[in-house]
């Protein structure tokens, strides 16, 4: 069997992760794929190795608006161990690799057997409600600037690499706001020298200079994490 290298499946005891690994599949998460549509009947659980997907709450006629992330120190499918089989946020890979797939049935059936996977679980989803509620409040108090770097510190703590593909487009689309927004972010980051975009690709050049300029939630998020996980 494969090393799980996800976190979530790495801390259980050694019975309850063979037991769990040996009805999962491995799956390739591709680049702008969905996952999960909001509000539709779940039908996997998915636990990210070197990929990640980005949670993204739509209202109405727009476009949406990522409200959190989720990469190997997580899970997709939380809702599932609360009893609920429909997805309350739309699921969009944001990050290419591979990941633990279970259908929902072996899910449940894994949780009934397994106290350490519902502990563990009881706190992710802690961890996650924390993380979307300080999305929320980070959108409406944080200048784009300090957003943004929070934004590529999360992505690059996902792809495990400084590189990552990334447009203009699409950061404006995860942080809710125009392009010539972020055009004026990035490029002050880049003046900076923290960050190098050419061409689609982002380089992160400072990792410390980036969490210096990122707003106080990416620490935040860390601390919660660290203190339960």
């Amino acid at each position: 069997m494969a090393t799980a290298e996800n976190h979530l499946i790495e801390l259980l005891p050694g019975a309850d992760r063979k037991r769990l690994l040996a009805v999962c599949e491995a799956v390739e998460l591709v680049l702008g794929d969905v996952v999960y549509e909001s509000g539709a009947q779940t039908r996997f659980a998915w636990f990210p190795v070197d990929g990640f997907v980005s949670l993204v709450a739509r209202i109405d006629s727009h476009p949406g608006l990522e409200v959190g992330m989720v990469g190997r120190e997580g899970m997709l499918g939380v809702h599932l161990a609360l009893g609920v089989s429909t997805t309350p946020l739309h699921g969009l890979v944001q990050g290419p690799g591979m990941a633990w797939r279970i259908t929902a049935v072996n899910f449940r059936r894994e949780l009934a057997q397994s106290p350490a996977l519902r502990r563990e679980l009881a706190r992710y989803t802690h961890v996650l409600m924390t993380q979307l509620a300080a999305s929320a409040a980070c959108l409406r108090f944080h200048l784009i600037g300090p957003r943004l770097a929070r934004w590529l510190l999360m992505s690059q703590d996902r792809a495990h690499a400084d590189s990552f593909g990334m447009t203009q487009e699409f950061l404006a689309y995860m942080l809710g706001v125009r392009r010539v927004g972020i055009t004026a972010a990035a490029g002050d980051l880049q003046r900076k020298g923290l960050i190098e975009y050419r061409r689609g690709n982002l380089r992160v050049l400072d990792r410390e200079g980036l969490e210096a300029m990122a707003c106080a939630c990416y620490a935040a998020d860390r601390k919660v994490y660290a203190e339960l996980l």
